[in-house]
């Protein structure tokens, strides 16, 4: 998104290595022409575009042709290297100009967002993180010390440390709505964790945990959900193992986005006229075409064999099955 290829810089870098080369063969062939051999014309013309002034390998005293053709090389030789250098120069400060110019630009956008995703760290399990968050359209900030993997994934990008403070505030973290740590160490993700609820207590934080014995500490410091990759992985193999159609069917629902039904959730705001009515009472089905699945309380229970007597209550979470225009319609309704 923000990443170009300087092609007018390589151009000249590569017009400048051909000049220079086609001075070296132009001075090779005329000192063969004075009398050198092919060697000795490669190295004469070499000592003499390089101004080292070593030495001349011409018998004697050189002639006056020797000189006038050694002067012009000098004068040719010498412009053709301080070109090539002006460019490699010019590439190397444009190189740096642009950069911090992309990364202010960027910082400047993301100082303006408010409830956005952060994922640190853009290894294989932030990558694909990063990849589905954009994939459904939410604006995502990613943190990595490696700017050529944030570049990869494109999007705004804070380079950096996210152990660190500061960068965490650059990536907007207490603007944010949630943050995903996906480091490869869980002393890290542990440190991130505990700082970004500290700067932020109302932002819903996932983290990254390697090891069981972790995922009670990533708790303790604030992370609201704490996922295993490897733990997961072995659940979604045994489970195409043993129910592939299930486990196929949720993969589609869930991640693929082609399938005409989507799952969505949705809380239940203050003021909303969902509270003390029940399903029944407000055709949810009828009036929106989605279905609800379950209710999760605020205190993490979910409702499912009392769905349909129990009341709604604010703080509660709704997740839905339905096609977008009936989703948006459920939201819209619950959104009051």
């Amino acid at each position: 998104m923000f990443h170009r290829t300087n092609r007018p810089a390589r151009s000249r870098l590569a017009n400048a290595a051909g000049l220079l080369l086609t001075v070296i063969g132009a001075g090779s062939t005329g000192y063969i022409l004075l009398g050198l051999s092919p060697v000795d014309a490669v190295y004469q013309t070499i000592v003499t575009v390089s101004t080292v002034g070593f030495r001349e390998i011409a018998d004697g005293v050189p002639s006056t042709t020797w000189k006038a053709f050694t002067s012009v090389l000098i004068l040719v030789g010498t412009g053709s290297m301080l070109y090539g250098a002006s460019i490699v120069i010019e590439g190397i400060v444009e190189g740096r100009i642009s950069g911090q110019y992309r990364r202010f630009r960027m910082q400047r956008q993301i100082d303006d967002l408010s409830g956005h995703l952060i994922v640190c760290g853009m290894g294989r399990v932030g990558r694909s993180i990063t990849s589905f968050v954009q994939s459904v359209g939410q604006t995502v900030v990613t943190i990595d010390t490696e700017e050529a993997r944030l570049i990869a994934n494109g999007g705004m990008y804070v380079l950096g440390d996210a152990t660190s403070d500061e960068v965490l505030r650059q990536a907007g973290i207490e603007q944010a709505g949630t943050l995903v740590t996906a480091l490869g160490s869980t002393v890290d993700n542990l440190y991130v964790t505990l700082s970004a609820r500290e700067m932020n207590p109302d932002m819903f934080i996932v983290s990254r945990a390697d090891e069981a014995e972790s995922i009670t500490k990533l708790h303790q410091v604030g992370a609201n959900r704490v996922v295993n990759p490897y733990e997961i992985g072995g659940y979604r193999m045994a489970s195409l193992a043993t129910q592939p159609n299930v486990a196929d069917f949720v993969d589609v629902v869930v991640h693929d986005g082609t399938f005409e039904a989507t799952l969505r959730e949705f809380k239940i705001p203050t003021g909303c006229n969902f509270e003390g009515q029940t399903i029944d009472d407000l055709s949810v089905r009828s009036a929106t075409g989605a279905v609800v699945l379950t209710v999760r309380d605020e205190l993490d229970r979910f409702h499912t064999d009392d769905l349909a007597q129990r009341p709604f209550a604010i703080g509660d979470v709704i997740v839905a099955i339905g096609s977008d225009d009936s989703l948006e319609r459920l939201a819209r309704l619950v959104g009051c």
